[in-house]
C-alpha cells in the first residue's frame, strides 16, 4: 500500500446478505412503527411497548420498563429480562444481540453499541458483536458500552463512563475507560447497604 491508497473507500462498502436480520421491508416497518405508535405512546403504557417489541422478535420478559424515548435499531436481536428498566433516550444499537439481565437497568441516554466496522479494510466492512449486560447490573446515565462487552451481573457502571473491556460481578466501575474501583454494598434486611 502506498500513500495514495485510499485508507477509506465508501464506494466499495457493501451491506452483506442477511446482515439486519429481516428483509429491508420489515426494518421499515420497524422504524415507522417505533417512530409513531411506539414513541408517541403514553410514558405509562409499558405493557403496549412490551407487546410492540414481541410483535417484532425481541424476548422481553415480565414487567419490563422501557421507555416511549428508546431507540432500538433491530428488535429481533434484543433480549431483556424480568424486571428490567430501559431509560429515556437509551440507545441499543442491535447491529449484533443484545442481552440485558433481570432487574439491570440502563439508564437515560446510555448507548449500547453492538455494531462496528473493520477500520483497516478500506471497504469499511460492517460487523456486530453482542453486548451482554447481567442480571442486577446498572449502566448509569450517558454510559457508552462498546461492541462486544459483557457486565457482569450486579455490576454498577457510573455515569458518562465509556466501557471498552469487560466488566466483572458486583463492582462499581467508572471512567474513561470505565474500571472497577470497589465492590458493590449488599444490601440487608430493611435496604441499608453494608460491605463485605
Amino acid at each position: 500500500m502506498t500513500s495514495s491508497d485510499p485508507v477509506q473507500d465508501l464506494s466499495r462498502f457493501t451491506m452483506p446478505p442477511g446482515f439486519r436480520g429481516r428483509s429491508a421491508s420489515v426494518v421499515q416497518v420497524w422504524w415507522l412503527v417505533q417512530a409513531t405508535l411506539f414513541a408517541l405512546s403514553p410514558q405509562v403504557c409499558n405493557g403496549w411497548r412490551r407487546w410492540i417489541l414481541r410483535c417484532f422478535g425481541a424476548k422481553v420478559g415480565r414487567e419490563v420498563v422501557v421507555r416511549p424515548s428508546a431507540r432500538i435499531t433491530y428488535p429481533w436481536r434484543v433480549s431483556i429480562g424480568d424486571y428490567a428498566w430501559v431509560g429515556d433516550d437509551v440507545v441499543l444499537y442491535s447491529l449484533g444481540p443484545i442481552r440485558i439481565g433481570a432487574h439491570a437497568v440502563i439508564s437515560q441516554k446510555s448507548y449500547l453499541c453492538a455494531g462496528t466496522h473493520r477500520y483497516d479494510d478500506p471497504s469499511f466492512p460492517i460487523m456486530g458483536a453482542a453486548i451482554d449486560i447481567g442480571d442486577e447490573a446498572w449502566i448509569a446515565a450517558d454510559v457508552f458500552i462498546a461492541p462486544g462487552i459483557t457486565v457482569g451481573r450486579g455490576a454498577v457502571v457510573g455515569a458518562r463512563s465509556s466501557v471498552f473491556s469487560d466488566l466483572p460481578e458486583r463492582m462499581v466501575c467508572h471512567g474513561h475507560p470505565a474500571r472497577p474501583i470497589r465492590p458493590r454494598p449488599m444490601a440487608i434486611a430493611g435496604g441499608a447497604p453494608r460491605s463485605e
